[in-house]
């Protein structure tokens, strides 16, 4: 079967390997149907900082129908429409124990520490599919994982009702966070990236406004005497994430999601004296099923939001174009089966 594996930094490469094996206890084997490209795809892609297993067969957002079952596994049949859990955790430490699967303390990722979604073939353990709607587009069902990770970061937000939110950095994660506030808050929705195009882009589907962060007039000019206590960072840029703590007014929270370079000079008197949280969001907890719930009715705008390759040999110019930041959309989906 072909499937795009990582050799090295800056090495992808579409090779023929074996299919997978018939599953083992407690495993399924999955036809893929599609499959995103990820931000931290192409920072393992350019720094190789996660590469444990070389080659491996990269991507953890997928989606793909059930093709064998191992023995043991309840819930799930041959035929099911799935979408991947990208978490691998160990299910025993203390932080699984309590729930938080997503700080478990041997954490990995489908297609780093195991192999992932860009083949035709992969077998996951049952524990991480979950299954979704027959009907559902399956470019649109290949983004339940990147919406679950948006969900969690603005459940941690924890937003009162009505309060204006910037949401910084439109791309995948940014893009779907605002999506989903556009729907789960009534509050007004503010966006900033560098390419201003693309916030206008977002803030046309979110319902919201394009505003250039850099500039504290404009923001203050469009808050008309509100006070902005609430922001999401989706960049991981050092520079957004010091001017966002700047722009916040006291008594609120600047939620991380993205994957920084560098360290924050930060004094902590200016989160003490205005009581200004900064929350870590990692991956995500038990918020997959309800991203899955919630794909039906975001279809259309995510389907907005994504641009799509026809196939596997596609993925490694892809990656190439995406790292160089030539892409308008949000999400490039690979299209691999029906």
């Amino acid at each position: 079967m072909k499937a795009v594996r990582l050799y090295d930094a800056m090495d992808l490469r579409v090779d023929e390997i074996q299919e997978p094996l018939p599953p083992p206890p407690g495993f399924v084997n999955i036809d893929v149907r599609a499959a995103g490209i990820c931000g931290s795809d192409l920072h393992n892609f350019r720094t190789g900082q996660w590469i444990s297993r070389r080659p491996s067969t990269a991507g953890h957002e997928f989606c793909g129908r059930i093709s064998s079952i191992g023995e043991g596994v309840e819930g799930l049949s041959v035929g099911d429409t799935v979408a991947a859990d990208s978490r691998v955790y160990c299910g025993r430490c203390p932080a699984c124990l309590s729930g938080r699967t997503n700080i478990c303390e041997a954490l990995g990722f489908v297609g780093e520490i195991c192999d992932g979604g860009f083949a035709e073939q992969v077998q996951l353990p049952a524990r991480l599919v979950i299954r979704h709607e027959v009907s559902l587009d399956p470019r649109v069902a290949a983004m339940a994982e990147p919406l679950a990770v948006a969900l969690h970061a603005v459940r941690r937000l924890n937003l009162p009702p009505g309060e204006p939110v910037l949401v910084i950095g439109c791309g995948t994660i940014g893009g779907l966070s605002g999506l989903l506030l556009s729907r789960l808050h009534d509050g007004d929705l503010m966006f900033s990236d560098l390419k201003a195009d693309r916030a206008r882009m977002v803030a046309e589907i979110c319902g919201g406004t394009a505003i250039d962060m850099a500039v504290p007039t404009e923001v203050a000019a469009h808050l008309n005497g509100r006070r902005l206590r609430y922001a999401l960072d989706a960049t991981g840029s050092i520079k957004a994430i010091g001017n966002a703590v700047d722009l916040l007014s006291g008594g609120g929270a600047l939620a991380l999601v993205g994957i920084s370079h560098g360290r924050l000079e930060l004094d902590p008197n200016i989160l003490v004296e205005r009581e200004i949280g900064l929350l870590g969001c990692h991956a995500y907890e038990n918020e997959l099923p309800e991203a899955v719930s919630l794909l039906p009715q975001l279809q259309k705008e995510l389907l907005e939001f994504s641009d799509v390759l026809t196939s596997l040999d596609d993925v490694p110019d892809a990656y190439r174009r995406l790292v160089d930041g030539q892409t308008d959309k949000l999400k490039t989906i690979v299209r691999i089966a029906e």
